[in-house]
């Protein structure tokens, strides 16, 4: 194996953390912030890009490693752990919402795996994190998850964090899925992703799943979301007070006279 091979045991079930064990120098690589606990002998280092010998050695490699990750949105550095002991050690990350933890041996995913760009929670050090241009200008405006997503590649483990629950679908050759864009999770390299615009106007307007969604065609696996963090947020924020009111879920007597005082 390229990547640094790794044990993992995930725990929990709608707020997961993963606790990796790392061998005597072995590495994980890390969302910033994303550190859960850890042991002592193990040596945390903040870094360029994603730290796999892929991107090129010197100076001018870890910029265009980085690089990669300001144009998918995400921070510009990245957190290896290393453990310095003499035993086996323990660091464990956490999701940074309701949801599951998805492990991927992209040893048995031929090498690359296409995910939506803020899903990275952690992986092996040596798995590429770079970036996936959609080749269609019609996909990448309406596709939800925009006109780049992230594509992990290498032989080692990664971990991938959505919201909800998490299907699993292994379509066959030339079988179609069809689904709302911000469910699509992951899906493996040789998936062929487009977008579909949604037939007749008063669906398109009024139905509330918007103008488009994702066709996808196998063969391949897809990882599905049944919780987008954009549907939790936007319901959050239409509960929230507004103007330092009460909320508009609010109901019963008080609202009612709200009604008449408005």
């Amino acid at each position: 194996m390229k990547n640094h091979e790794i044990d993992y045991k995930i725990y929990g079930d709608d707020m997961q953390f993963v606790e990796v064990e790392l061998d005597p120098d072995e590495t994980v690589v890390a969302e910033a912030g994303s550190l859960m606990m850890m042991d002592d002998a193990i040596r945390m280092e903040t870094i360029f890009g994603d730290g796999s010998n892929q991107n090129g050695g010197g100076l001018m490699g870890k910029l265009m490693g980085a690089g990669k990750r300001i144009i998918t949105g995400e921070s510009l550095f990245m957190t290896t752990f290393t453990n310095e002991g003499s035993g086996k050690k323990h660091v464990s990350f956490a999701s940074p919402y309701p949801g599951k933890i998805i492990p991927m041996d992209l040893e048995k995913l031929n090498g690359r795996i296409i995910c939506q760009k803020d899903a990275f929670l952690a992986a092996a050090k040596g798995v590429t994190v770079g970036i996936e241009f959609q080749r269609k200008l019609r996909t990448g405006f309406f596709g939800g998850e925009g006109f780049i997503m992230q594509k992990l590649e290498g032989d080692g483990m990664a971990f991938v964090h959505a919201g909800g629950t998490i299907f699993q679908k292994d379509l066959e050759a030339g079988e179609v899925i069809k689904i709302d864009t911000g469910c699509l999770v992951a899906m493996t390299g040789n998936v062929h992703y487009d977008i579909e615009m949604v037939k007749g106007i008063k669906t398109a307007l009024f139905g509330g799943e918007g103008l488009v969604f994702a066709t996808l065609r196998g063969p391949g696996t897809v990882w599905i979301q049944s919780l987008p963090f954009s549907r939790l947020a936007s319901r959050v924020f239409a509960a929230a007070p507004q103007g330092g009111g009460e909320s508009k879920g609010e109901g019963g007597i008080g609202g009612l006279f709200n009604m008449f005082s408005d």
